[in-house]
């Protein structure tokens, strides 16, 4: 079923999308300012060109306008997943957890969140996303030097305050956990080193990405991209994970038709292949 709004654009949600890791999902943007706001600017954004932003909660869309609009989904539409994304970090957001209540209320699809990871060390972050059914937190990055160079983090933030942010997380919640890293020329070589701090996570999932969307860098090829994968899987096994390993180009997409073709590219860039 196509979505459209008869009193104008959706403001808040965008999509559905093909997910390669959560089906047909519902973008949510917390955020919905015309510029992205994050506090990582990362080498691969499609949306990059501006600066990272302080690492400072606040809200920026009230839950009941996103609820209401929301509300006015068709029931009948196919959605895997209401998922916390957009042009921003999503966790910036100070009514996160509201938000996700809100849905959880009105709405019986399960609920994601995609982070950056750089605010859950906080504990009161960390019990806003055991709320959701999915969380998918991001490691591109090896060690604190390699950190500000790929992901240009703001002022303030640590990696090592990134990673045991989500290590405290996977041992006090048992909301799914998957782990993303993008991989690309400047971490190709060091996926051996990424391997061996994201199993000690110990997450549900680790996803393989790379920059398939238009950006300032280039994609990895399927071939090399598979070799990471074979390697994570081999030393998923004999540390005896229950870790899936999935990849980018491996995974299926299902079919769907979005809202507004402009507001989700606005959100999400397009995807090259």
């Amino acid at each position: 079923m196509t979505l459209v709004k008869k009193s104008g654009r959706y403001k808040y949600i965008y999509g559905p999308v093909s997910s390669w890791r959560l089906g047909s999902s519902l973008g949510v943007d917390p955020l919905s300012a015309v510029k992205k706001i994050c506090s990582f600017d990362c080498l691969y954004c499609q949306l990059g060109g501006v600066a990272a932003s302080a690492p400072h909660r606040r809200v920026y869309v009230p839950t009941e306008d996103i609820i209401e609009e929301i509300k006015k989904i068709p029931k009948d539409l196919s959605i895997d997943y209401f998922t916390f994304s957009g042009r921003g970090e999503p966790t910036l957001a100070l009514n996160l957890g509201e938000i996700i209540e809100g849905i959880r209320a009105i709405r019986q699809e399960k609920i994601a969140v995609i982070t950056n990871a750089s605010l859950m060390g906080s504990k009161t972050l960390r019990g806003e996303l055991a709320l959701a059914d999915f969380v998918i937190a991001k490691i591109d990055a090896y060690d604190e030097k390699s950190f500000k160079i790929i992901n240009r983090p703001a002022k303030g933030i640590k990696f090592r305050d990134v990673y045991n942010g989500i290590k405290a997380f996977r041992k006090m919640y048992k909301t799914r956990l998957a782990v993303q890293t993008m991989l690309f020329e400047e971490n190709k070589s060091e996926y051996q080193k990424l391997a061996e701090i994201i199993f000690r996570i110990d997450p549900d999932e680790i996803e393989l990405n790379t920059p398939l969307r238009k950006c300032a860098v280039g994609a990895l090829s399927p071939s090399e991209i598979s070799k990471i994968a074979r390697y994570f899987r081999d030393y998923g096994a004999s540390r005896l994970s229950g870790a899936e390993v999935i990849s980018v180009y491996e995974a299926q997409r299902k079919k769907v038709k979005a809202i507004s073709d402009n507001d989700t590219s606005l959100r999400r860039g397009k995807d090259n292949r």
